[in-house]
């Protein structure tokens, strides 16, 4: 059974309609509100997935005009491999398309793109409360073992 929906890329008269993902996917992760991101972050995110230039990239999932999903992610060099690698920085799915498998589809998407581009490797984090997401998460790929370290600098 195919799925009702189809994944492609951004355009650049979809931020009307990608602004309340990416904005629902920022307040999963607590920035919304007196700790929502500030608007030029969101318009340089936005502006980056139109630079042919820019390393990042976005796609979308649609049906009938109205955006149900996104994924962004990133090529970028490793130090372990001569192949760039493919970093999902985010994935979001609408609530009211949830269990239609938006997830899935974005996330083998990112994969085709990967592959298309010469990639080896697609990876990605989540929040180890987000066990909805790593149900998922687990039929597609292996958990690296790494634990993920920062700190945010002046």
């Amino acid at each position: 059974m195919s799925p009702s929906f189809a994944i492609r890329s951004i355009r650049k008269t979809d931020f009307a309609s990608w602004l309340p993902l990416w904005d629902g996917y920022n307040a999963f992760y607590g920035r919304s509100g007196p700790t929502a991101l500030p608007a030029d972050i969101t318009q340089m995110t936005w502006q980056r997935f139109l630079d042919v230039y820019e390393p990042v990239h976005a796609l979308v999932a649609e049906r009938d005009g109205e955006l149900l999903g996104l994924a962004h992610y990133l090529f970028h060099r490793s130090t372990i491999q001569l192949e760039p690698s493919c970093y999902l920085q985010d994935l979001f799915t609408a609530s009211s398309a949830r269990g239609m498998g938006v997830g899935r589809a974005l996330i083998e998407a990112v994969y085709q793109t990967a592959v298309e581009t010469g990639c080896r490797r697609v990876y990605w984090q989540t929040h180890e409360t987000n066990g909805t997401a790593m149900q998922l998460y687990d039929k597609l790929a292996e958990k690296s073992g790494f634990i993920v370290y920062r700190k945010l600098l002046p």
